[in-house]
């Protein structure tokens, strides 16, 4: 087989948590450029068909079907929903995240400790659950949880993500040592400093951002983009004797 009949996901079936903007979009378009029919999912049902548009007038297939990942019942009919569409799942990307509070633990409240752990992490684990029979039918199944370099370590102010995105390492882990008998693979990506909504803290002031940027060894920050290539790797038989991998894109942050 060519290398690059390795990268091909055609008539694959891949769903993308958070997938509206961003990395997940990122990921989604280039899923789908490789051959994959794309399931987009966010929680506006107006984000997602204007994600999934964008991708289909580029020539590739897509289907936006909206969830919060937060909601038991919204994501069991997610995976019902996709079932129902395509009969079957080969690829699970947990992407979906928030952080809605930069703060020290001691002024954390137990709601928004709840909050984010049922989105960044009980969601991943639910997703992976539901998506088990699917995956395993196939004998030849991708899991691939986006976690973050706060998940290795932690920055002053976002200890309750960095604690979700540990744990969801950990279940990256488990789910590769347990799963991998059915063919199922598991792998975990941790992006560093990306320009996203979600980090849009850091990089709208400019002085908080040079700092960051000093720190860097390749001294900028990242475009969503930037992560879609390891995510094609992982999804495709490319990388098919990898799993339970923790893969850093962070221009150089755990060497700081």
């Amino acid at each position: 087989m060519s290398t690059k009949k390795l990268f091909n996901l055609n008539g694959k079936v891949a769903i993308i948590t958070g997938a509206s903007k961003g990395i997940g979009f990122s990921i989604a378009e280039a899923l789908a450029e490789y051959g994959a029919k794309v399931i987009v999912s966010s929680r506006s049902q107006e984000a997602v068909d204007d994600a999934a548009d964008k991708i289909q007038k580029k020539g590739f297939e897509s289907k936006g079907i909206a969830c919060h990942v937060g909601e038991s019942q919204q994501r069991k009919e997610l995976i019902q929903k996709v079932i129902k569409t395509y009969g079957g799942i080969d690829i699970l990307i947990n992407n979906a995240a928030i952080n809605p509070i930069h703060d020290s633990l001691e002024n954390m409240t137990e709601a928004i400790y709840d909050k984010m752990m049922d989105v960044n992490l009980k969601s991943a684990f639910d997703f992976g659950n539901l998506c088990f029979p699917y995956l395993k039918e196939k004998k030849d199944g991708s899991i691939i949880n986006i976690a973050s370099v706060e998940g290795l370590k932690p920055t002053f102010g976002l200890g309750i993500y960095s604690m979700t995105k540990s744990a969801l390492i950990m279940l990256t882990k488990v789910q590769a040592k347990e799963w991998g008998k059915y063919g199922i693979r598991s792998n975990a990506i941790c992006p560093g400093l990306i320009q996203t909504k979600l980090s849009s803290g850091i990089w709208k002031n400019e002085s908080i951002l040079k700092k960051f940027e000093d720190q860097l060894p390749v001294g900028r920050m990242a475009q969503p983009i930037e992560i879609s290539g390891l995510a094609v790797y992982l999804s495709s038989n490319a990388g098919s004797y990898s799993t339970g991998g923790v893969y850093t894109i962070d221009g150089g942050h755990m060497l700081t």
